[in-house]
This record gives C-alpha cells, structure tokens and sequence, in this order.
C-alpha cells in the first residue's frame, strides 16, 4: 500500500488505476456473456441435448458454481494469511487463472463436439465443472479488489462505475462476434469454437491490462503467527455479527430475483400481453443512455449523500415506477412503446443498486475487519456472490413454476384473461415487491452510520502508521 509516509494518508484514486478496473469487468463479461446468452442454445442445437437434460446440465453447473465462490474467497483469504506475496493479496492470483481460464473456456465449447452419446455428456460435465473452477479463481480476486483499492464512498462509488462501464463492454463483444460467426458457418461447432477462442484471448489480454493498471492500496498485513486465525468458517461468524454484510446478502438475493424474473418472463409479455414482440430489441436504446448517465453521476452524488442512502433512493424510484406502471396496465390499455420506456426506467433506476453494490461490499467488508480484526476480503466477497446466485436460481425457477401456476398454455392461440393479468403482475408487480425488500435491507438491517464509519477511519489510520 503506497501512502505519504510524513502523514501516512493513502493517496486518493489515480484515473488510470480506475481504468484499470474498468479492464476486470471487460475481461470477465466478455466470457461469461459468451456462456451465459449462448450456452443453451449450444446444448440444444449443437450438441443436440434434450431440453430437461440440459436443462439438469446448467443447474448442477449453478450449484457447483455457488458452492465454490465461496470456497474460493476464503482459500484466498487463509493463503494470503500464511505467506504475504509481496504483490499483493489477490493480484497474484489473476496470473495464476488468466492462461487458466482461456484455455478452458476453449476447451468448454470445442471438446463436447468430439463425442457423442453418453460419452460426450461426461465429458460436458467435467469441462464445466473445469471451466466454472477456473472462472472462479479469475472473478472472485477481481471483485474483491475493489475494497482493497477504494477507502471513501467516492473512492467505492467511482470503481463501482468504472466496473459498470467495464460490464458493457464486454457484454457487447460476444453480442457482436457470435451472430457474424453463425452467419458465416452457420450453426456449427466451428462458429461457438472461433467465437469462444476470440473471447477468450480478449479476456486474457484484458486481465493482464487490469493486473498492470491496478494497485493494491489498502491490504492489512495480517502477522504471521495469527495466519491460523484466519480459517474457512470465518464467513458463517460474520453472518452473525456484521449486520451489513447481512443486509447486502439479503438485497443481493433480492435484487437478484427481481432481475431474473423479469428478463424470463418478459417475451410473454411482449408477445401474449401487448402483441408486439419485435420492439422488446429496443429495450436496450432506452436502457444503455440511461445506464451511462447513472454511472457518470453516481461517484458525485455518493461523495454528497452517502453511497447507501444513494442506492437506497433509486430502489425506492424503482419500485415507485413498477407499482405505478402496474396500476395502469390494471385500468388501462397501455401500447407496447409505453411498457418498454416505463418498464426499463423502472428496472434501469433499480438496477443502480447492482452497478453500486460493490462499493458496499467493501464497506462491509472494512466494519467486518473492525469487528474481528481480520480482513477476509475474499471469503465476504465469495459469499456475496453466492447469495446473488441463490437469487438468480430462485427467480429463474419461480418465473418458471409461477408460469404454470397462472394457467399459461403455449398451445393456445390467446391466453385467458386470468393468465395475462397473472403474466402483468409476474412482470410488473413481483419485481416492485423484490424491490422493497431490497430497500428493507438497507433500511433496517443496514447498520454502518457515520460514527461506524468514524471507528473504521480511526482503526484504518491506527493500522496504517505502525
């Protein structure tokens, strides 16, 4: 950690180190949207995979992926404990899963295609387990370098931006190489092959971009002879008293499930509810501009007010904008352009929260080394993650179950009207309600105030002259 040894204040954030940041979120989206929007597609027309038998592939890939975040961050936390690499605490472990990671991730699309029959679903399963291993040893060091850099709400809420501009990007790359790919070769192997290794390579090359560009700054050096105090079942005692942290799990499952249900169940209600599937494409017109002036902003109002209470304000606008459009879609007949701009305003505001969460993270993170003395940056940050997978799972399956529960019939020409009123409150209603239990977190579980924040100043500052 470089400070001004006559104050010993750390220096504030350098533009170049945020933009370093930014390089870890292209790096790690440009491989997981590549996965995330095509893999189905893969199992089912590539592979030839039946439906329920894909659909059993990518919820054990679900599980192991949630039971390793975790693991991963507090392997993290015990090994830096023991050793102290001098260049830093997750750093180091960037070049250990970069070459990794791209030779998986190739190796994830192009292997299953050189077997067939129950061999080829074998060996599927084992390039998955392989590939989420080594995606998980690349993204939870990534994210958990953010507390290790940011020490104001500023500091966090700017990295939180930086992070975000990053996500963009690299969704956009798969989005954009893929497409041209199956023009090219069709639906082929040879199209996902050439498309995984181009994504994979961009990955690589950014990781390294992030690994020179970014400083650890505020890393504790835990003592030597306290390395086994740091254990793996640290992160089930912070449950119990770092109440912050709490409130972040809560919303991460929260906002999680709001996100899910609505991307799952929203081509019902362009097509069944407003008949015009062809304008849901524009949503990302409307959400885009309205994304980059948030994160723009988002660093000054959170050096004004408080990266919490910030955060806390758009989930309120969010929800206020999901109940109003509900109550209008229950009197009125509303044109599909209406839904789509007030629909994504609403999930646009609310998803502020996600872009900006990071930065909370490692303000739990500082309260839990205040409240223990240790510094597990690794283990909170691996359990976050998976409440945000318990989230995602949760409102893939509910969007699911809830779709049968309203009556839904993909053999009709036209749904009931029961069904369609079901498909209006599933989409518009359900996601108001995650919503305010993501503000519930915040609002009551939420515990860090200024004189918390004071203590954590005073701790850090008392830490850092010795």
């Amino acid at each position: 950690m470089k400070q001004d040894v006559r104050t010993n204040v750390i220096p504030p954030l350098k533009f170049g180190e945020k933009f370093g940041f930014l390089t870890f979120s292209t790096a790690s989206n440009v491989v997981y949207q590549f996965k995330s929007i095509y893999y189905l597609f893969f199992l089912t027309n590539i592979l030839k995979i039946d439906v329920l038998v894909a659909g059993a592939i990518l919820t054990i890939g679900t599980i192991w992926d949630a039971v390793n975040d975790p693991m991963m961050g507090a392997l993290m936390d015990k090994m830096y404990a023991k050793h102290h690499n001098k260049n830093g605490k997750f750093r180091p472990w960037l070049l250990r899963a970069a070459p990794l990671l791209a030779i998986t991730s190739i190796v994830f699309w192009t292997v299953p295609t050189l077997f067939d029959g129950y061999t080829m679903l074998v060996v599927l399963f084992f390039c998955k387990i392989l590939y989420e291993g080594c995606y998980t040893m690349f993204n939870i060091p990534m994210g958990s370098l953010l507390s290790a850099m940011a020490n104001t709400d500023g500091e966090r809420a700017a990295l939180s931006s930086a992070r975000g501009f990053g996500s963009m990007i690299g969704n956009v790359i798969p989005m954009m190489i893929l497409p041209q790919l199956l023009a090219k070769f069709g639906d082929t192997s040879k199209a996902f092959g050439i498309g995984a290794a181009i994504c994979a390579s961009i990955g690589f090359v950014f990781c390294f971009l992030h690994y020179y560009w970014t400083e650890e700054r505020n890393v504790a050096d835990t003592p030597k002879e306290e390395a086994a105090n740091v254990k793996f079942t640290d992160i089930l005692s912070v449950f119990k008293k770092n109440r912050a942290f709490l409130a972040l799990c809560i919303h991460g499952v929260c906002i999680c499930c709001m996100q899910y249900v609505g991307s799952t169940l929203g081509t019902y209600m362009y097509s069944d509810v407003l008949g015009n599937i062809g304008i849901m494409s524009l949503a990302s017109v409307v959400s885009m501009p309205l994304s980059i002036v948030a994160l723009l902003i988002m660093p000054k109002l959170a050096e004004k007010f408080g990266l919490e209470k910030v955060i806390r304000t758009c989930l309120l606008i969010g929800c206020g904008l999901y109940m109003g459009l509900f109550a209008v879609m229950m009197l009125f007949s509303v044109p599909a352009i209406v839904y789509l701009v007030w629909s994504t305003m609403a999930s646009g505001i609310a998803s502020v929260s996600i872009l900006m969460q990071w930065g909370l993270v490692g303000e739990a993170i500082d309260y839990n080394e205040l409240l223990t003395g240790k510094r597990t940056e690794g283990s909170i940050y691996g359990t976050f993650n998976l409440s945000r997978r318990i989230g995602q799972t949760v409102g893939n399956s509910a969007a699911v179950l809830a779709l049968g529960w309203i009556g839904y019939d993909a053999n009709l020409a036209a749904q009931s009207a029961g069904t369609l009123t079901g498909i209006k409150a599933l989409c518009v209603l359900v996601p108001g309600i995650f919503l305010v239990g993501s503000w519930i977190a915040f609002r009551f579980v939420w515990n860090i105030t200024p004189e918390i924040r004071a203590k954590m100043a005073a701790s850090k500052a008392a830490k850092s002259a010795q």
